[in-house]
């Protein structure tokens, strides 16, 4: 694949942690031609990286870092980068109908029972062709026997929603097994393709506001998001003086 030979990774930083500054289309060719781990990165993460060694080495060690939310790109715009957001959702639907065009696998771990079972029913009416070779909700203790069964099946693209960091600290040990398929952590996106929650008008999409009609929406989103974001701006204007 031409990807593989014309395109290199070009990472900009922010407190510290790269981020790749691909375009979406690049992001979605660079990720079916180079397997791997996904990171898509937001401030919560970070925060949650700066308390936790050994999920900030997960952040950095992965093969793409995407900007996931508008408090990635406007603290990257802070830092004189001008890298546009990739929200993981859209990255996600990108990436199973890039594989499945390609006659790729496709693996999902995550969600409720019931939800898990609408998001895969969705996805196979909007997508015909589409082929899931195996797929578990995310109730589960036994990371190693979900992590055996998913081996066996050998799918070349893995979706899991398990939230943060639990996805990611999975996915990172799938991949030691399966070094040759591209995986991806999407939070509550099979929530949004089961139908059983409505994702943010077109209009605060465009804006980067998702975060805003999700907290109305969910109150208790709150807590985890404030203080979070306010000091994660302040952070990063003082990197940017620092940096002066």
């Amino acid at each position: 694949m031409w990807y593989n030979r014309l395109m290199d990774r070009d990472l900009v930083k922010i407190l510290g942690y790269g981020v790749d500054s691909f375009t979406f289309d690049e992001a979605v060719e660079y990720a079916f031609s180079n397997p791997g781990q996904i990171v898509t990165i937001n401030p919560e993460m970070i925060s949650a990286a700066q308390k936790n060694q050994d999920f900030a080495d997960i952040i950095s060690s992965a093969e793409l870092i995407v900007p996931d939310g508008i408090g990635i790109e406007a603290g990257l715009k802070i830092l004189g980068h001008r890298v546009h957001r990739i929200p993981g959702i859209e990255l996600g639907k990108a990436l199973i109908q890039r594989f499945t065009k390609a006659g790729k696998s496709i693996a999902l771990v995550g969600a409720k029972p019931e939800v898990l079972e609408a998001a895969v029913n969705n996805l196979k009416s909007e997508i015909p062709e589409l082929n899931i070779v195996y797929s578990h909700d995310g109730y589960f203790n036994d990371d190693e026997n979900i992590i055996s069964q998913v081996i066996e099946t050998s799918p070349d693209l893995v979706l899991v929603a398990l939230g943060s960091p639990k996805q990611e600290f999975f996915i990172h040990t799938l991949k030691k097994q399966l070094p040759n398929s591209t995986m991806i952590g999407l939070g509550g996106s099979f929530d949004v393709w089961a139908g059983a929650v409505e994702r943010a008008p077109e209009i605060y999409q465009k804006l980067g506001l998702e975060w805003l009609y999700r907290t109305v929406k969910e109150p208790k989103r709150f807590k985890r998001i404030f203080p979070t974001l306010p000091l994660f701006v302040l952070k990063v204007c003082k990197e940017r003086i620092l940096s002066k």
